[in-house]
């Protein structure tokens, strides 16, 4: 079954995403905080040289939604690092994955997009599925859990303001905001709890920092080109990523009914992606976007 683009470009930002953890994971012994600043600064580096090199403005011209997209994606990033730290892996990471949810629920209302009732079945059994493979620590202090999902609905927002932008920002451009929000929360955290980088830990910081950049853009393009409800449940391979990486540099084991939640994620994600270009050629009214 041929991809389209934007299933290409989610695949793409999902396997960055997942070598970015692999980073993160071999950095443990540092602040989230502080490494959500070396990747702040390298993405500002690598979006800003780009853009100068051609020719575009970085500043935008849809202001408050490249605002908007900034801030809730460096609230959601904190969040969800912080939950990282507090509670278990696998639960922190399971709450991330309603983000794909709140996303296509929130493009209902923000970007008007409507969502097949099939849809939602599909979305529900990769979820299943992730569940299936990572568990839910019912334990988790309540406070921790809701910031969790704070963060996945912040996710949500972040990811329908990219879509908001779609034909008006390049997608550097939009990618170059996340950053700008990020760093200066980051810094302030930084000044107070600095843990000095030895050896090895600079190449992580800054293979951190690209693979957040590649990521980003693939993702911005993913959203940008196709309907929410059609490549955001394409985040759920990234627990397959996750589960083989995890095999081939940590030697991590799998547990028997991993597979079946494996099978599960391929599952739904495979009919939603069937489902979307089958449907594809039925002609839907346009919806007028409002002129910001």
């Amino acid at each position: 079954m041929p991809l389209t683009q934007g299933a290409r470009y989610m695949l793409l930002s999902t396997l960055f995403f997942a070598l970015m953890n692999v980073c993160v994971k071999l950095l443990a012994h540092l602040p989230a905080l502080e490494i959500i600043l070396f990747r702040s600064v390298i993405s500002i580096i690598i979006s800003y040289s780009t853009l100068r090199l051609l020719h575009i403005r970085p500043w935008g011209s849809n202001h408050f939604f490249l605002i908007a997209r900034g801030t809730t994606g460096a609230l959601a990033l904190i969040l969800y690092f912080f939950t990282l730290q507090q509670m278990p892996l696998a639960t922190a990471v399971t709450i991330q994955y309603l983000a794909p949810i709140f996303t296509t629920v929130l493009g209902i209302f923000i970007v008007k997009e409507k969502v097949k009732a099939w849809q939602w079945a599909f979305f529900l059994l990769s979820f299943v599925g992730v569940l299936v493979v990572e568990g839910v620590d019912t334990r988790v202090d309540p406070l921790y859990l809701a910031l969790g999902v704070v963060s996945a609905v912040f996710s949500g927002f972040s990811y329908n303001s990219i879509r908001r932008l779609k034909g008006r920002e390049h997608p550097l451009v939009v990618v170059f905001y996340f950053p700008m929000v990020a760093l200066p929360i980051a810094a302030i955290y930084c000044l107070f709890h600095w843990v000095m980088p030895q050896g090895l830990d600079w190449l992580w910081l800054g293979l951190t920092g690209v693979f957040t950049q590649g990521a980003q853009v693939c993702m911005t393009k993913a959203y940008q080109a196709e309907k929410l409800s059609s490549v955001a449940n394409l985040n759920y391979v990234g627990i397959l990523y996750a589960l083989g990486l995890g095999f081939v540099l940590f030697g991590e084991a799998f547990r028997p009914e991993v597979y079946l939640g494996m099978s599960l994620v391929l599952v739904g994600v495979v009919l939603n992606t069937w489902y979307v270009r089958r449907h594809r050629s039925v002609p839907e009214a346009p919806v007028a976007e409002p002129i910001v």
